[in-house]
């Protein structure tokens, strides 16, 4: 059968669309699963999650005077870049989804996190598909992590690690299951990694997670185009939806909230990645200001990464051309809106820049959707046309109109005060600004 990998509709033969969610190429070939009936008369057994859960009414839930366990209570991981990013607490039975690219640091943080709970005194079961338990001790030792009161289970079968899961619920307080594409379910036919196995282990470990009130994450991976790897239904199951972004090459990460049951999803946890694991980033000028040289095409930029304001560095560089179609290549940056600022620039600055291939970069590997980032851009471009140097005290933000306007951005004050505090002397907005002429004549 075939099945959709984003709303997991089946077909019997393969087509190009999903008839329902009207997306395309999204059908995966996998065997069809046993059903309970049909899996008895094969002589399979099926299990499903048995817990001793009671309906309860909430008048009836008391929040300080009844509290049974530890499990009731929520609590912090002590990672003020993480908590912040996920509201200010782990709430008891909540399930996170930390998905990123390979080598970006999901293990590296779920360590991390690993280490800061169970100085909490809780009790951790780790369940280690992808590497061995000498293998993790090693990768702890690295990042001198001490690791009490963790449990590390080899294995990958959902039945075994539903079995033990049940078996030792009182000793378990955190579940952390790396990966999600490495389990696989003995009821369902495929291999691990298919679009009906991924589904019911997850299915399967949220049923354990909200049953017994077990914080749990689950690490996922991505495809090739940057999408959590797996049904989107499996997105829906769980509560919070993390996203570690970042080039492998360079330190600079971006921890992102998808989706967030009990907070807010427009935070960030800004992050730098050293030998010694993920460190906390309290100021991100820091990150580009040890590198930034006075070269033209250089400029700093103020965006908004959620509702906190980020430095970034934007370099541009403008080269004669040889061909008659000019090259325009940008990395972190929207192509097609580099276009708009490039016709901008011709038009309002009389600036030809159709004689010259224009590259685009910010810098850190990290890819902003900002409109405030326009300015920068923009600034960036005619310094590397004229060869002149900005200087490392001016800050760009602000969206480019189409007239040469410069329209104001989201949370602008934030920005502002951001800017001041961090002593930047001249600070390039719409606040002082009305349009590109008049920066142009400074």
């Amino acid at each position: 059968m075939f099945v959709c990998s984003n709303c997991q509709k089946t077909y019997l033969k393969w087509q190009g669309q999903c008839d329902n969610c009207k997306l395309w190429n999204t059908l995966v070939e996998t065997e069809n699963t046993l059903s309970p009936k049909s899996a008895l008369k094969k002589g399979k057994s099926f299990s499903k999650s048995v817990t001793d859960i009671k309906p309860v009414r909430l008048s009836d839930l008391e929040k300080d005077a009844k509290i049974r366990s530890k499990k009731e209570i929520a609590f912090t991981t002590g990672i003020y870049e993480f908590d912040n990013t996920i509201g200010g607490r782990i709430v008891p039975g909540q399930v996170f989804l930390f998905s990123g690219e390979p080598g970006v640091g999901k293990s590296t943080l779920s360590l991390q996190i690993t280490e800061t709970l169970s100085n909490l005194n809780l009790n951790i079961l780790y369940v280690c598909g992808e590497e061995s338990p000498i293998q993790i001790k090693h990768r702890a030792d690295r990042l001198k992590l001490k690791l009490r009161n963790v449990m590390f289970l080899p294995d990958v079968n959902m039945d075994s690690v539903e079995t033990y899961i049940v078996s030792h619920r009182d000793k378990i307080d955190c579940i952390i299951v790396d990966s999600i594409q490495t389990m696989f379910d003995p009821n369902i036919l495929g291999s691990s990694g298919n679009v009906a196995q991924i589904s019911e282990c997850t299915n399967r470990i949220v049923n354990l997670a909200k049953g017994y009130n077990i914080v749990t994450f689950i690490i996922g991976h991505v495809t090739k185009s940057g999408d959590i790897a797996g049904p989107k239904i499996m997105e829906h199951m769980v509560d919070t939806v993390l996203y570690l972004e970042g080039d492998k090459r360079y330190e600079f990460r971006v921890l992102r909230v998808e989706k967030n049951r009990y907070g807010s999803s427009d935070e960030v946890g800004i992050f730098r990645m050293t030998a010694e694991g993920l460190v906390e980033v309290k100021d991100t000028k820091d990150l580009f200001n040890k590198n930034k040289e006075d070269a033209s095409g250089s400029v700093y930029a103020l965006v908004m990464e959620g509702t906190r304001p980020v430095v970034v560095e934007v370099q541009a560089l403008a080269t004669r051309s040889y061909f008659s179609n000019p090259r325009r290549t940008t990395s972190g940056f929207d192509l097609n809106r580099l276009y708009i600022i490039l016709a901008i620039i011709d038009k309002k600055l009389h600036l030809h820049t159709g004689e010259f291939d224009i590259y685009v970069n910010i810098t850190g590997g990290i890819k902003i959707t900002d409109p405030g980032l326009d300015l920068a851009v923009m600034q960036a471009i005619v310094s590397s046309v004229k060869d002149t140097i900005v200087p490392k005290t001016n800050i760009y933000f602000g969206e480019v109109g189409l007239t040469g306007e410069i329209r104001k951005v989201f949370m602008e004050d934030k920005r502002l005060k951001e800017a001041k505090r961090l002593e930047f002397k001249n600070i390039y907005s719409s606040n002082s600004y009305k349009n590109i002429q008049q920066i142009a004549k400074d």
